[in-house]
């Protein structure tokens, strides 16, 4: 009988086991995640600080998002001058995009809202991410140095410009992991983002999974535990063509054997703890996340961009995790097709984030407040796309770039940094104030994952750049 995706994920074929168990255990063998941080985790509890790191993959559409126009300004007739087409009147063809940049609806006690958003972060008529601009920093105009795809990407998360297309330096959640050093179970989840360690113990790795189901699958209570001990020994074994317990032998895998045997007794008690049944949105435990995320009546949801959104929070609430990186929205390099291909991508993403942005916000973090109150989102993507439309349809590579900063340490209801009215070019700020100056400096990746660490007190020096203090609270 042909598998459908559903049986996929119930029952999972051998290598896609393998794959899962090898994520799990290449953290938590390979001087990765200490057993007994998720052993001794019988209590739960969320850390007092979380933090989040959004990734849209392919280089968004900024006109579409964090740093519109006025369509009415920049018109058609204008692109010769100022080499800006907005394209929102290709989105005439769904109701659910406007075509003119939306405004925040004002909330209570938050002050008229300062920014203004392109239409594919929601729709006015609906609750969207806009609704939240009181827990918001914008930077517009970000230089990002590179038109490649791997370099952006790399230099967003780590603050340092990759040697090559070569990551330099850790992941900025690495970095939080690694001075904070939180007592929850899994301090790290990466899913479908990379993560990279170059100066702090295994405790600080991240654990990469490439979706919701791959997680589940590693948390497994001990009888998956079981049949997952006997896969990667075989696999040690055909490897090595020895068994295991030879210790030379094993040094040729980092010493995976040895460490396997010797944490093999953590292993279970880590299983034990069930925290897979947090992740089985199906389980009738869960039916208040899968009606927070509108995952009622999927049948496989942990694809969904919503389901990943509903992960990040589990994770957080659940004290899981004090750091999730996630990858929440793709096709993005759109180079070539219409508007409407990146604006709907791009919704996509925003949703979901705007989910999970309210549910943190309405749930009461045990240290006081909310859960928002205890943590900042980094959201970003490699680079922006041109402001002007090329032959084939779509937008190319773009050097100026935006993201959004959101929640504890940060200044909220804030716009810093501006892209030209010409092309759309960086523009220069005055770093110690933010006020937008000709004779000032552009800001670069470094200095928003400088602002990220110094919004938690941690040591930024790795960056080489001072923060954007102006941006925290």
């Amino acid at each position: 009988m042909k598998k459908t995706r559903q049986d996929d994920t119930c029952i999972p074929e051998r290598r896609n086991f393998l794959k899962a168990g090898a994520g799990f255990m290449g953290s938590l063998l390979l001087g990765g995640i200490p057993f007994r941080a998720v052993a001794q985790a019988t209590n739960l509890a969320p850390a007092d600080r979380c933090f989040v790191f959004v990734y849209f993959s392919g280089g968004w559409d900024q006109l579409l998002a964090f740093d519109p126009r006025d369509p009415t300004v920049f018109t058609d007739d204008r692109v010769s001058e100022t080499r800006i087409v907005t394209g929102y009147n290709q989105l005439a063809a769904e109701a659910r995009f406007q075509q003119t940049p939306l405004i925040p609806k004002e909330r209570a006690g938050a002050g008229k809202p300062t920014m203004t958003f392109g239409p594919a972060i929601g729709d006015a008529r609906a609750p969207n991410l806009s609704d939240h601009y009181d827990l918001m920093t914008l930077v517009r105009g970000i230089n990002m140095s590179t038109l490649t795809h791997e370099v952006g990407y790399r230099y967003f998360l780590t603050g340092k410009m990759p040697i090559g297309s070569a990551a330099r330096g850790s992941s900025t959640a690495t970095e939080i992991v690694g001075q904070m050093k939180p007592t929850v179970p899994i301090p790290s989840i990466a899913q479908n983002v990379e993560s990279y360690n170059d100066r702090y113990g295994g405790y600080a790795n991240a654990l990469r999974v490439s979706g919701l189901a791959d997680l589940v699958l590693t948390l497994d209570p001990p009888s998956a535990a079981r049949q997952l001990d006997s896969e990667i020994e075989k696999q040690l074994i055909d490897l090595n063509g020895m068994p295991i317990t030879c210790e030379e032998q094993a040094l040729t895998a980092r010493g995976v054997g040895t460490t396997y045997e010797n944490s093999r007794e953590q292993m279970q008690s880590v299983m034990a703890n069930k925290l897979s049944d947090s992740f089985r949105f199906q389980l009738t435990a869960n039916d208040q996340v899968r009606t927070t995320y509108g995952l009622n009546g999927q049948a496989y949801p942990y694809n969904s961009a919503n389901g990943r959104a509903a992960m990040v929070a589990t994770a957080l609430k659940k004290g899981i995790s004090q750091c999730v990186s996630i990858n929440l929205a793709g096709g993005l390099d759109t180079h070539f097709g219409t508007q409407l291909t990146q604006a709907g991508n791009q919704r996509a993403g925003f949703d979901a984030l705007n989910l999970l942005v309210t549910d943190l916000r309405a749930t009461a973090h045990p240290g006081g407040g909310n859960f928002m109150d205890h943590t900042t989102i980094l959201v970003f993507s490699e680079f922006a796309r041109t402001p002007t439309i090329n032959a084939t349809g779509g937008r190319d590579h773009h050097l100026s770039n935006s993201c959004l900063l959101m929640g504890a340490g940060i200044k909220h209801n804030l716009v810093v940094g501006r892209s030209g009215d010409i092309g759309m070019s960086p523009g220069t700020v005055d770093l110690r104030t933010g006020a937008n100056d000709p004779n000032g400096s552009n800001i670069f990746p470094e200095h928003i994952i400088a602002t990220v660490l110094a919004s938690a007190k941690l040591d930024y020096s790795i960056t080489r750049v001072d923060p954007l203090r102006f941006i925290l609270a």
